[in-house]
């Protein structure tokens, strides 16, 4: 489905069951997308995730609720999805300022409205990218789950706690001591960072990896195999993770909605680094790469 469809089909079908006790993998299913895609996609264009969009339509639509309505409290928080009154209280007043009780009372709530989704292209297909054909590749890595909600703030520490452990010794340039910092050595971890959607309740994949070079697996540790495919590669220069940030915006608020050839298609991403420069220069070099396939011209 071609992109700006679907996050508009996306917001039709979260407007038809804000009463229903939907996900954001129930969203991604309904649109044919890989949750991992959509739910950075929707978050980069509107600002809100998923969730918070659903959480925060109800709150309003409960807020008019109890604004025109004689509906018992309980009654309304059972509508929207909240399992107790308390729960729905303290998510009512965390959004509104205002407590049910006041809104009952003549207070007024907050507004929010359905969004309505329009792209100004700037870029579009015109941005700076390529499309490489990769045939199989593996990669090793340290792995850890993550919550689509809190991956940006929580990845960053998973790095800082596989350098401190692993990587600080070999990047030092001393032996390797351990199984470990051998597997970081000879298979150059840390010059990919990959998501790969394949769980669900809203989680993720992200394994800090190199490619494999063969032999020996420690335990914790874990090899992935990339199929054959296309992939568009997003050159950025910049320091991180600034560069990175702002390439991904502009890949889907731009290239998606503008690209007249190429669709999203896997369940993967992967950002490279440079291991030779240092992440903060502001010529240091990375990537995006994500896999694509040819629009059918139907």
């Amino acid at each position: 489905m071609e992109w700006l469809a679907c996050i508009r089909k996306s917001i039709d079908f979260m407007e038809q069951h804000l009463t229903d006790d939907i996900t954001a993998e129930d969203v991604a299913r309904e649109v044919a997308s890989s949750s991992f895609f959509l739910q950075r996609g929707f978050s980069l264009m509107t600002g809100y995730t998923i969730g918070e969009y659903i959480r925060n339509r109800r709150l309003y639509l409960a807020s008019r609720d109890l604004a025109e309505s004689g509906d018992k409290i309980i009654d309304i928080a059972f509508r929207y999805c909240y399992e107790t009154p308390e729960s729905f209280a303290k998510a009512f007043s965390r959004f509104h300022g205002v407590s049910p009780s006041q809104v009952r009372g003549g207070a007024k709530g907050k507004s929010f409205l359905p969004l309505t989704i329009t792209i100004s292209v700037q870029g579009g297909a015109f941005m700076d990218y390529k499309i490489a054909q990769k045939f199989g590749f593996r990669v090793i890595g340290f792995q850890k789950i993550f919550s689509a909600d809190t991956a940006y703030d929580e990845i960053p520490k998973f790095w800082d706690e596989v350098r401190e452990k692993y990587a600080s010794s070999v990047c030092a340039g001393n032996e390797p001591q351990n199984p470990y910092e051998k597997a970081v050595a000879e298979n150059c971890i840390g010059e990919y960072g990959i998501c790969i959607d394949d769980l669900d309740s809203g989680r993720f994949r992200y394994l800090i990896a190199g490619k494999y070079a063969g032999g020996d697996v420690p335990d914790g540790m874990v090899v992935y195999d990339f199929p054959q495919g296309d992939w568009a590669v997003f050159d950025c220069i910049g320091a991180i993770p600034e560069s990175l940030q702002s390439m991904n915006t502009r890949i889907f608020k731009e290239w998606l909605p503008g690209n007249p050839d190429y669709e999203l298609c896997g369940n993967s991403n992967v950002e490279w680094y440079d291991s030779t420069g240092k992440t903060s220069d502001p010529d240091y070099r990375s990537a995006i790469w994500i896999p694509v396939r040819r629009k059918s011209k139907e």
